[in-house]
């Protein structure tokens, strides 16, 4: 980890484009940093002032006498790369570059060049096209943002200045605790990974919180992420629609790729995933304040059925269903309120239920080993007063010191405000309705199952055979041609032993009928041709061939389909397969995503794929672990452990397989699309019926 104390923790700022103008960013900054009493020096620099706001102005960061740590550059881009070479002569550690009109504009160039003046001083970049630097522990307002956020203990970074300007008013709104606002910007020199790596050993910081539009280097994001369990992050990530992409590369520059490839990628690197701004508040405060939520089991105390149901609902949809308490958990809970409450799940203690009710029943769940996390929702009536709630809250969970979390929901008015306001102090998260509630507490779930899991490191499988598939790979080239034939694919996918249909090329009719003599019928006869991709639509596939003959017949009448139909293909002839037993169909693919690189798809044939897109992603290698939380993650998924009376499918050589291919495409990068479809899953083993490699161009 790289120290960037000098950035986020300065002794000394520069503000090179400081003004007289109030309606300025340079005079705006300035001004941010001594109204938010920053401790540390500050050198405001413009070649046209001899003053501003009562502190020195010098006509060059060269003219500075004392060491600057941080530069906080304001003027616009054409001249930016001009002040970063003076900074760099200085020995200015580190420069925040407010100014747009870099690679968001299509001026790469002009960001290309700052970048590499600064690395010619061994020097850091925020930015540019950014907000600045808020940090409460520093108190430090080194932006054009208004003031200081509400503090606490999130360190939120975010892609959007205008964004982080408006959290920044937001967060005195809802009381949602910040240590650090970062503006990132463009990320021509720091990303998302290096700030994440040094905030993870940041005391003041409990949640790392991100505004992401895109990633620049995916594969460096996930491994500094993955590592980092002690400490949550939660991201959003936006563009994840066809016009919000181009949105996203507009406003930063950044390729903004597949939502679900970047889902994906935030599970591998252990990040919580929020899928709103509320979202993103509401999971960043709880895992702020709150201990992960180690197990399956929540509880729900509520004083209002409907609020109940709500919250049932939520806890479906967020993947933390409510379960049935225990008989003795039910018991104690019924001697706390009347006979017409309920103790099954939400706990039901009516509208009549007084503060104290509801810290008896807080008390009871905190203290049974059953209880992994509880939600405590709240209706205000005239039997309980909100501020007395708080303290019953507050006791029940001082008094029961566990690592259990809770998360409130309060829906009243002006005096319901107040005591939220008082018990969030507390360091219990309250949220406004029952669904933000229950979504924080998933959030804590979420975070529970990464440390559980661990740090899955994937262990490369030694059995494969590169030499095989590298010979073949040499062969296409030499030939002069970036296609794969199937049986070709099939052998790559061999070489890496994921079992297959047996398969060979048949250039001939006389040649299909010779390799007939050692294949065991009935066999398929599959056209082979670079033009055809989609084999049964063109006549080019022919099923259940039981001799010789029928094979000859087969080869001739798939040649004429095809001739007929796709006139100018090219036939390079037929591929003779074993015809493979029934099973169940599913399908094992891959792609490039232009900043995670090779990613691995899985999901069920038919209509499944087709009609339901029921898929999962990940970004590969992965271990056979990773390709089982794939599997399980299909919604179709009980197929395969079994539905209807069914066998089991072998779970096991299906996720090896997975995993497997996710080495084929990670060690030959210059495999550009890979499809194993069908994959037929047995109860005892698999096999790759059809199989297609795309390369990428020379």
């Amino acid at each position: 980890m790289e120290n960037l104390d000098p950035m986020f923790k300065p002794k000394s700022i520069a503000i090179v484009g400081a003004s007289r103008d109030p309606h300025s960013i340079g005079f705006s900054v300035v001004k941010n940093l001594i109204d938010s009493k920053y401790q540390g020096k500050i050198f405001p620099v413009n070649p046209k002032a001899d003053e501003i706001l009562d502190l020195k102005c010098y006509h060059s960061v060269l003219e500075i006498p004392d060491e600057i740590d941080l530069a906080v550059i304001t003027v616009p881009a054409a001249i930016t790369p001009n002040v970063v070479e003076e900074c760099g002569k200085k020995g200015v550690k580190g420069v925040a570059i407010i100014a747009s009109g870099f690679s968001e504009v299509g001026r790469s160039d002009l960001e290309e060049k700052v970048v590499e003046i600064a690395r010619k001083y061994n020097m850091r970049i925020l930015g540019p096209n950014i907000v600045g630097i808020m940090s409460n522990p520093m108190k430090m307002n080194a932006s054009f943002g208004p003031y200081l956020p509400y503090p606490g203990k999130i360190t939120m970074i975010s892609q959007s200045g205008a964004l982080l300007i408006a959290l920044d008013s937001r967060t005195w709104v809802d009381r949602v605790g910040m240590s650090y606002l970062i503006s990132i910007g463009n990320m021509s020199d720091l990303d998302f990974a290096d700030l994440i790596d040094y905030f993870k050993n940041d005391e003041d910081t409990k949640c790392i919180s991100l505004y992401v539009e895109g990633i620049k280097n995916g594969r460096k994001f996930i491994d500094v992420c993955k590592k980092i369990l002690e400490k949550p992050i939660v991201a959003l990530k936006s563009g994840v629609s066809a016009r919000g992409s181009i949105a996203a590369a507009s406003h930063t520059g950044s390729l903004a790729g597949s939502g679900k490839v970047y889902s994906a990628a935030f599970k591998q690197a252990t990040v919580v995933q929020a899928y709103t701004l509320d979202d993103l508040f509401d999971r960043s405060l709880a895992l702020s304040l709150q201990p992960p939520m180690k197990g399956e089991n929540l509880l729900i105390i509520t004083n209002g059925g409907g609020v109940g149901v709500l919250a049932t609902d939520a806890a479906e949809r967020y993947g933390i269903p409510l379960r049935d308490p225990p008989e003795d958990l039910k018991q104690k809970l019924k001697e706390i309120m009347p006979e017409f409450g309920s103790a099954k799940n939400p706990v039901d203690i009516t509208g009549m239920a007084s503060a104290e009710w509801y810290g008896k029943a807080l008390k009871i769940a905190l203290q049974h080993p059953w209880v992994n996390g509880v939600t405590v929702l709240y209706c205000e009536t005239s039997v309980s007063d909100p501020r007395e709630l708080s303290m019953e809250i507050f006791e029940a969970t001082s008094c029961n010191r566990t690592d259990k979390p809770i998360t409130v929901s309060y829906i009243g008015g002006e005096v319901t405000e107040r005591a939220i306001e008082w018990l969030q102090k507390k360091g219990i998260p309250v949220f406004r309705s029952p669904d933000r509630a229950i979504s924080a507490m998933a959030a804590l779930r979420e975070y529970g199952r990464f440390i559980e899991k661990g740090f899955d490191e994937f262990y490369r499988f030694e059995d494969v055979d590169q030499g095989v598939v590298r010979s073949i790979l040499d062969r296409i080239r030499a030939e002069g041609r970036d296609y794969v034939t199937e049986v070709e694919a099939k052998e790559m996918l061999s070489a890496y032993h994921i079992p297959v249909a047996k398969t060979k090329l048949a250039r001939t009719k006389e040649e299909a009928i010779e390799i007939s003599r050692n294949m065991q019928f009935p066999l398929v006869a599959k056209i082979v041709s670079p033009q055809v991709i989609h084999k049964s639509d063109v006549g080019g596939v022919i099923l259940n061939i039981k001799s010789p003959e029928e094979l000859g017949d087969a080869f001739d009448k798939i040649v004429t389909n095809v001739k007929n139909k796709v006139p100018n293909a090219e036939i390079i002839g037929i591929a003779v397969q074993e015809m493979a037993p029934p099973g169940t169909e599913s399908i094992i693919g891959s792609t490039k995503d232009i900043q995670f690189g090779p990613t691995v798809m899985f999901g069920l044939g038919g209509i499944f794929v087709e009609v339901m897109k029921d898929v999962s992603f990940r970004i590969a290698p992965f271990s056979k672990s990773t390709a089982i939380d794939m599997i399980n993650e299909l919604n179709g998924k009980a197929i395969l452990y079994g539905a209807r009376g069914e066998k089991q499918k072998d779970i096991e050589s299906l996720s090896e397989a997975i995993s497997r291919i996710s080495q084929l495409v990670t060690e030959f990068p210059e495999i550009k699309e890979l499809d194993a479809n069908p994959t037929l899953v047995y109860e005892n083993g698999i096999k790759v019926v059809d199989a297609r490699i795309i390369l990428e161009k020379k």
